[in-house]
């Protein structure tokens, strides 16, 4: 009893003293943030302006430019009776919907809530992705539009269900590079960054599925590989030396790791659905959801063994299990549809979850420090390399394709061997590889490109010391004063993960 009252007047000033720091530190770092948010203000491109004068140019697009296409207008009655189609269930709505959805929620929850494991950047995860997703399936209607759905004869793009799959689709490679750059770039560059990644996307599609008629269902390589490098290369433009005042800040909590689980979820049970949704109606699609979900669940237990391995008593890490899990879906979406058998696709599942955590072990590091490349979200090994492992096993399988396999009309039908491509397997195996040296060209100049564009000083992007903090651009509440006495135990859920685990990996 004595020794506590002696020691009471020291615990008061202990708390005393670091309530006053405490406070010192608040009051510098919201004058941080309101001189940025004042400067934001002034800027020629602020997020008010933008958002509102690119809802104004969609509308005008719109309104000029797109229609329904005979599956979703009111004269499909007509088209049916002409066409001989008995029942609305030949609409390509109940083929294509259902697959739709689960594509929607990978795009909207899956990516938002696997990048809120920062612990203060939670609203900018989910908020910006919400912003750049609803922005990105609007421009990606009118860019797709007019390379696949335009009639020349009224000039005008006609959309359906399977144009808003292919919407999402575009939308995903910019998110995967939105996950490079996460919580260091402002809402307007985001914008920005979409705007041309959407344009890229548009053109690099075309060229790989329409000149090189490359099979890729799933976008192994023009989604993935593209979004990948585009947004690893624009993190390497936007390189920050000082990005270590923010280090505090680049870290996670318990609860923003469990959130991000959530997101981690819902993208392994949906990525059957994203592989498969655009594939043949029937054994394509049939096999594609097949193939995928056997490769997700080998890169499952894979990522598990080799997270404990990698570590010290054979402890987990949540970051490998956030992503290197899904390293599998990656890998399977060019071949997703081929006859790689149900082994084969545990084999791709196998391996990508092998390169996706010796990734997040080894590589994420060391391109910070040798390369300059601070990908937050270590997307090169959910996305980049899972990506070319399944452009090259796509191409592989493609030049193993044989009669005695797929049929003779199964050939005709999975790669086009006759009429307008007319090819041989192995010449169509070498397509499938030079489709990914065109998904890689596109997202290494493309992102140079606007990444020059990014770093000009007019997109009011956060100081090296307010990176990775929602107050930049968000109302966030109060915390609630935690009180933590000077002698005693501490919330041990709250405590921060150790130092290497800002090095992340997500979408």
């Amino acid at each position: 009893m004595l020794r506590m009252t002696f020691l009471a007047p020291f615990a008061s000033r202990s708390r005393d003293c670091a309530t006053r720091k405490r406070d010192a530190t608040e009051t510098q770092r919201d004058e941080q943030t309101q001189t940025q948010t004042d400067t934001q203000r002034n800027l020629p491109c602020a997020p008010d302006r933008s958002a509102g004068g690119v809802k104004i140019a969609m509308i005008i697009l719109f309104g000029v430019f797109i229609r329904y296409d005979e599956e979703s207008d009111s004269h499909w009655i007509e088209t049916r009776k002409k066409n001989n189609i008995s029942t609305d269930l030949e609409n390509d709505f109940y083929y294509r919907y259902p697959s739709f959805q689960d594509v929607h929620v990978m795009i909207f929850v899956g990516f938002g809530f696997l990048m809120t494991f920062l612990k203060r950047y939670s609203f900018g995860s989910v908020g910006f992705n919400f912003l750049i997703a609803a922005f990105g399936i609007q421009w990606a209607l009118l860019m797709q539009g007019w390379f696949h759905s335009f009639d020349k004869e009224d000039l005008k793009i006609k959309i359906g269900v399977e144009n808003l799959i292919n919407a999402d689709f575009c939308v995903a490679g910019c998110l995967i590079a939105y996950g490079a750059c996460l919580g260091k770039v402002s809402p307007v560059q985001l914008m920005v960054l979409t705007l041309f990644g959407v344009t890229l996307y548009a053109v690099e599609e075309y060229i790989i599925l329409y000149v090189l008629h490359v099979r890729d269902a799933g976008g192994s390589m023009v989604i993935h590989t593209f979004g990948a490098y585009y947004g690893l290369t624009i993190s390497w433009v936007l390189y920050r030396p000082f990005l270590s005042q923010s280090n505090h800040l680049q870290r996670s909590v318990y609860h923003s790791d469990v959130f991000a689980m959530i997101g981690t979820l819902f993208l392994w049970m949906f990525w059957p659905s994203f592989n498969s949704a655009i594939a043949d109606h029937g054994d394509g699609q049939h096999r594609a959801a097949i193939n995928t979900y056997l490769s997700l669940a080998a890169s499952v237990l894979t990522t598990f063994a080799l997270s404990s391995l990698s570590k010290k008593y054979g402890k987990l890490d949540m970051v490998h299990i956030q992503n290197a899990t899904l390293a599998g879906g990656v890998a399977m979406g060019t071949a997703s549809e081929f006859m790689i058998t149900p082994y084969g696709s545990l084999i791709v599942g196998f391996c990508s979850g092998i390169v996706s955590t010796l990734g997040y072990v080894f590589l994420t590091p060391l391109m910070e420090k040798t390369l300059k490349i601070q990908d937050t979200c270590g997307v090169h090994n959910l996305h980049a390399m899972p990506g070319v492992i399944g452009g090259i096993v796509g191409a592989v399988t493609a030049a193993c394709a044989s009669e005695s396999v797929y049929g003779h009309e199964g050939l005709i039908n999975m790669f086009g061997f006759e009429g307008k491509v007319n090819r041989t397997a192995s010449v169509q195996g070498g397509y499938q590889a030079a489709g990914i040296f065109v998904a890689i060209a596109f997202g290494l100049v493309g992102g140079a490109l606007v990444g020059g564009i990014l770093k000009l000083p007019i997109w009011g992007d956060p100081t090296d010391s307010n990176c990775f903090d929602d107050d930049i651009y968000w109302e966030v509440p109060e915390e609630e004063d935690e009180n933590i006495p000077a002698f005693g135990h501490q919330n041990m859920h709250h405590v921060e993960r150790t130092p290497d685990a800002h090095h992340r990996s997500h979408v």
